[in-house]
């Protein structure tokens, strides 16, 4: 949690809507097919509902204020991998800070599976 002292309070932001916004962000680009985790019971990659998708992106704080943000993500077949991750990596960024006002230090996307239909 990030906690933003102005001379109006204490302004408190959650990691949830650090992970809503990232997590949005990534799935609104053009090849993804959405946000992706790993099932602890048989290891395999399972495509997350939208509501749920915030299970895929991690958030972590650093001491200086800013967020490095980790993507699991399943994409289309036939895209162009590294177009897509630096889509994501532009797209995350500029909507995370914009909406928050929080430095995104790094995001970091990892293509876990590609999706055959």
């Amino acid at each position: 949690m990030i906690r933003l002292s102005t001379e109006h309070g204490l302004i408190a932001v959650d990691t949830d809507v650090y992970t809503n916004i990232a997590g949005r962000a990534a799935t609104n680009c053009f090849g993804v097919k959405g946000m992706a985790v790993r099932s602890m019971t048989d290891g395999l990659v399972h495509l997350l509902r939208r509501e749920a998708m915030s299970k895929g992106v991690k958030v972590q704080f650093c001491d200086d204020g800013s967020i490095i943000v980790d993507l699991h993500i399943i994409v289309d077949r036939g895209v162009n991998i590294a177009a897509i991750g630096a889509s994501i990596v532009s797209e995350v960024k500029y909507n995370v800070e914009k909406s928050t006002g929080t430095t995104v230090k790094a995001v970091n996307v990892y293509v876990d599976s590609i999706c055959a239909d």
